[in-house]
């Protein structure tokens, strides 16, 4: 019999976990170790979901298992007004990496970076009205749960005031045409602005955007969107949140999706490909929405990443 049946396992598992989404893999995953892991008859599974959509270099890559456990044996866990040399190094290195967003924040997921950026957008421009994709996925918390519509909206109450969403453009089904039937994203994109602008209260703060909708139907923005969606914001004063937590780090073939357009945003999250699998996210942002953000008593604290 297969050591993955193990009545006992999987009792416990029935009995004591929360089941958070779908169903688990009927298999025990004992170990991983670059592109593979092993289940409970130690045998090789490919791992095409690259762990969370996360493992860049693998699975255990040996220079990643050594830094870990050189620092948990250094430090491991600070206050969070305590700083170390490795969040200024990574901090100095991402900031090279992205030349304008010179400041950056260090978290430790996804959702947890959009709840920082958002928060920072709505303190530094005074308002509270966010955009976003209707096949967006932000997270599954607060602010960026609110700004998620791909999935997850349904019987938890209202969202964070302010939620508003436009038609994410699908050259594969196109709302609006070329009179060659392709994609007249330009058109559509004007008219979902004009469909916010009908809605808002005035207050509108921020668009976040994924460059390449994920869990929406890994959906690309044509070339040329992000630049018309930053000067949609600009003309309302809205700040530009680019999550590039499935993008960042070198996955479209620049190191950030965002610059195939040249349009760097006001605001830069990434996560997933930032760790390589551990928990590490990150807010960059310019040195002049920092400088704003703390002179109006920016709050969000972190931990583990001090």
């Amino acid at each position: 019999m297969s050591k993955n049946l193990e009545p006992g396992f999987w009792d416990s598992a029935r009995k004591h976990l929360i089941r958070y989404g779908g169903s688990f893999e009927p298999a025990i995953i004992e170990r991983a170790a670059g592109s593979f892991v092993y289940d409970a008859d130690d045998r090789p599974i490919l791992d095409f979901t690259s762990g969370q959509m996360s493992a860049l270099l693998g699975h255990a890559h040996p220079r990643i298992v050594s830094t870990v456990s050189r620092q948990v044996e250094r430090a491991a866990h600070l206050f969070s007004g305590m700083l170390s040399r490795p969040v200024v190094e990574l901090a100095e290195r991402l900031a090279a990496l992205a030349p304008g967003l010179d400041r950056v924040m260090l978290l430790s997921t996804g959702a947890e970076s959009n709840e920082a950026a958002i928060r920072m957008a709505k303190l530094v421009t005074g308002k509270h009205e966010i955009v976003a994709f209707s096949k967006s996925w932000h997270g599954m918390t607060g602010a960026a749960a609110s700004a998620t519509y791909s999935a997850g909206r349904k019987g938890y109450g209202p969202a964070t005031v302010g939620s508003l969403a436009i038609p994410a453009p699908n050259s594969f089904r196109p709302r609006f045409r070329h009179a060659d039937g392709s994609l007249d994203w330009l058109t559509e994109l004007g008219d979902a602005f004009d469909l916010v602008d009908s809605q808002s209260t005035g207050s509108l703060a921020a668009f976040v955007a994924e460059p390449i909708l994920s869990s929406g139907g890994i959906l690309e923005l044509p070339q040329g969107y992000l630049a018309a969606l930053q000067q949609k914001c600009r003309e309302r004063g809205m700040l530009l949140i680019l999550d590039e937590a499935q993008t960042g780090i070198g996955r479209t073939g620049d190191m950030f999706a965002f610059q195939r357009d040249g349009a760097t945003p006001d605001i830069l999250t990434l996560s997933k490909t930032i760790g390589a699998g551990l928990p590490l996210s990150a807010v960059m942002t310019t040195a002049e929405i920092e400088e704003a953000a703390h002179d109006k008593g920016f709050l969000f604290y972190t931990t583990h990443v001090s």
